[in-house]
């Protein structure tokens, strides 16, 4: 990263110093503050690995359902069924996969555009809408699941429908504009 100029040589930092740095001089405020650091250091790894150990069913859940519908077909039907709906609203039937797998899982609509980006070419209008639903939207049912499971919460049975609605304005709006 280039800073300024120092008598008509650049100064760079080397941005890899950046996180030890950062490092270091926590460390220094914690000792500075009579703070455990160490004992702090464990406490925050043992709560992250129960948080980890909460949010895993969840994981497990919504994955195991991407690849359920992408593996046995049923992904495929979707796409079949929703095409003359996905027509009339202006979405190629390549994006067909990335509009349907997004809100599950980013991994498998990241998959689902490189599929698209192979079948249709980089520059082609169903590559770039795919790229823009991708880059722009949510994995709604993997968030949903992961977060407001893992906090507990029981009473957000909106909380999905509108990040469903919003999802789909979005679709809509790259369809449009894309």
């Amino acid at each position: 990263m280039q800073v300024g100029r120092k008598g008509g040589r650049k100064r760079v930092i080397d941005s890899s110093y950046l996180v030890p740095a950062l490092v270091v001089f926590t460390i220094a405020c914690g000792v500075r503050a009579r703070i455990d650091v160490y004992g702090a250091f464990v406490r925050g790894v043992r709560e992250g690995l129960l948080a980890l150990l909460e949010m895993a069913p969840y994981l497990c859940t919504i994955l195991s359902a991407t690849a359920l519908l992408r593996e046995t077909g049923v992904l495929r039907a979707l796409e079949g069924l929703l095409a003359p709906a996905f027509a009339l609203l202006g979405l190629p039937q390549e994006a067909a996969s990335v509009v349907l797998l997004r809100p599950l899982s980013g991994s498998a609509a990241l998959a689902a555009v490189r599929d698209v980006i192979a079948q249709c070419g980089v520059d082609s209008r169903a590559a770039r809408l795919c790229c823009v639903i991708s880059g722009a939207s949510e994995t709604v049912f993997f968030t949903g699941a992961l977060y407001l499971g893992a906090a507990g919460v029981r009473g957000a049975r909106h909380a999905v429908p509108a990040a469903m609605l919003a999802y789909a304005a979005g679709v809509l709006a790259a369809a449009r504009l894309v």
